[in-house]
């Protein structure tokens, strides 16, 4: 089964959630959360830190990283799975490939003209935001 993930991060005072840009298919030129795949033989945790940490710059010292939930896409034989995390202090960020921004977490994620995901980013930012003061 293929592994991705995804993470949600939130900046220090929890009003903007980090995305890119997506420069290439699928979803090209929409905003997206950072993730990517997850390597053979690594755990979800690991691959969470070490995608964002390639994509963004951010390592485990500036955020921790809490597995918040999967999704399972069995007629493509994929696993998402997705982390939410607080930053613990401003960062400067390195983008990898795609342009990074600070999005207002209080945006209509639901907007498939704009964001990714058929409206699973919409899903995962309600579900991160019942756990944001455990993050």
């Amino acid at each position: 089964m293929k592994k991705l993930n995804v993470i949600l991060v939130y900046n220090k005072d929890e009003s903007k959630i980090l995305m890119c840009k997506r420069a290439k298919e699928p979803y090209k030129g929409k905003y997206n959360l950072v993730g990517g795949k997850v390597e053979e033989n690594e755990t979800k945790l690991k691959a969470a830190y070490r995608e964002l940490k390639e994509e963004t710059g951010i390592s485990n010292k500036d955020i921790v990283l809490t597995h918040i939930m999967d999704f399972k896409y069995s007629m493509q034989n994929m696993e998402l799975e997705v982390f939410a995390g607080k930053l613990n202090k401003d960062v400067e960020l390195v983008e990898e490939v795609n342009k990074l921004y600070w999005i207002d977490k209080n945006n209509n994620f639901f907007d498939t003209n704009i964001y990714a995901g058929e409206g699973n980013i919409w899903h995962m930012v309600k579900r991160a935001e019942m756990y944001i003061n455990k993050l």
